[in-house]
């Protein structure tokens, strides 16, 4: 699929880029950068191009096998060069979070897309409304889950329509219904609401605690689907759509299928992580420790050991600014050092972090000594929160040559 991507000048002003002239995306690429031949300056993210390709290909491939059509978590990126490396690949659409990111996405060139929260503004609401009546190859699916938020839709659209799906969620977890009562409730007045158009359920099971959790919830959603069709509330369709990136197995066996209750059914994944993956949070709750396949980690922050004031200690050149700190720390990978061949780090762990800096503690016990100037490959856990921290990330290849740059507009 052909998107915009908004322009693109490397210049001063472009963290991880020396360019003190600014050169375009083109200019940069045509000139055959590597990793360290001094067109980067450190820390910097990047993106590796090989695991990117595998990832999307083997999401692809599973969403195909299992009947499921896919809406990637465009929050993870908000990179257009990443959302049309998915559409491209098949990809249903792309999901996003917030009215902003929905413009963005819309923007780039997106025509479907899925909104995985509450819609309260109203002027994101007539935006949606107006959008859909003007376009109609466009389709933006929503969540409501409480009567209001069906009343602030419908007052907002001013005879145009909505499409929404009623969000269903669990006891102690985040938005979301709590019951069938409150379900059918939600639903009945939508049928009568002017403007809106209930078409089906949503869920994200995706912080449980584990498999059998996210099963038992998902069933619950699905049941939810099957009230609401018996009730005559969802006729024509019905969209089931769920998924993280850690239980998107459990997600195809509960919700997919061709139908609920006979009336046709779509069941749209919306895991964003699996993208990229990790050496943390992702690699240890892939689905694809239980069912065939493989994920590969494809970012890296490269930072240099700018200081080593105590023995067993060493500071790093990277920090809250620049890596994911809420759902685990970097994990040091190896050593590079001018004229010598990579070293795997053992025995090094970061500890903690500063805005600018990581502290690394520990002692290589096959005495791989970090001295300053060291430059360090750490793998990141949780990429959601390391691709907000970027606005050009550039692409390498396995011979560390700068393939490719691309952008994010969070």
């Amino acid at each position: 699929m052909t998107l915009r991507f908004p322009p693109l000048l490397l210049g001063p002003t472009t963290k991880g880029f020396w360019s003190p002239t600014p050169v375009t995306r083109s200019e940069f690429v045509a000139a055959g950068h590597t990793l360290t031949d001094g067109s980067l300056t450190f820390p910097v993210l990047t993106l590796d191009a090989d695991a990117v390709v595998h990832n999307i290909a083997q999401l692809a491939a599973f969403t195909a096998e299992r009947g499921l059509a896919f809406a990637p978590h465009g929050k993870t990126t908000m990179s257009p060069e990443l959302f049309a490396a998915q559409l491209d690949a098949g990809a249903w659409g792309i999901t996003v979070a917030t009215g902003n990111q929905l413009l963005a996405a819309h923007s780039f060139g997106v025509r479907r897309v899925l909104v995985a929260n509450e819609v309260l503004d109203p002027t994101v609401l007539r935006w949606i409304a107006q959008t859909l009546a003007a376009e109609p190859s466009t389709d933006i699916l929503f969540h409501v889950d409480s009567v209001a938020a069906v009343d602030v839709a419908a007052a907002a659209v001013d005879g145009g329509r909505v499409r929404v799906l009623l969000e269903v969620g669990y006891d102690a977890g985040r938005s979301g219904v709590r019951s069938g009562d409150q379900a059918l409730e939600v639903a009945q007045h939508a049928a009568q609401a002017p403007g809106v158009d209930l078409v089906g359920v949503s869920a994200y099971e995706g912080a449980l605690a584990d498999v059998e959790a996210a099963r038992k919830y998902l069933e619950e959603v699905r049941a939810v689907a099957e009230m609401l069709v018996d009730a005559g509330l969802l006729r024509d369709e019905v969209v089931l759509s769920a998924g993280g990136s850690a239980y998107f197995d459990v997600v195809a066996d509960v919700l997919g299928g061709p139908d609920v209750n006979g009336v046709p059914s779509t069941t749209i994944l919306r895991s964003g992580a699996y993208l990229t993956h990790d050496h943390g949070t992702y690699a240890a709750s892939t689905p694809f420790t239980r069912v065939a396949g493989h994920l590969y980690p494809a970012l890296r922050v490269w930072a240099q050991v700018v200081s080593t004031p105590e023995d067993g200690l060493a500071i790093v050149g990277a920090g809250k600014r620049d890596v994911p700190y809420d759902s685990g720390l970097p994990v040091v990978l190896r050593r590079h050092r001018a004229g010598q061949e990579p070293v795997a780090v053992v025995g090094w762990d970061v500890t903690r972090t500063n805005d600018q800096h990581a502290y690394l503690e520990g002692n290589d016990p096959l005495g791989t000594a970090l001295v300053v100037g060291d430059l360090l490959e750490l793998g990141i856990s949780h990429p959601c929160t390391a691709f907000d921290k970027w606005r050009a990330i550039p692409v390498i290849d396995a011979g560390q040559r700068v393939v490719d740059v691309v952008t994010t507009w969070f």
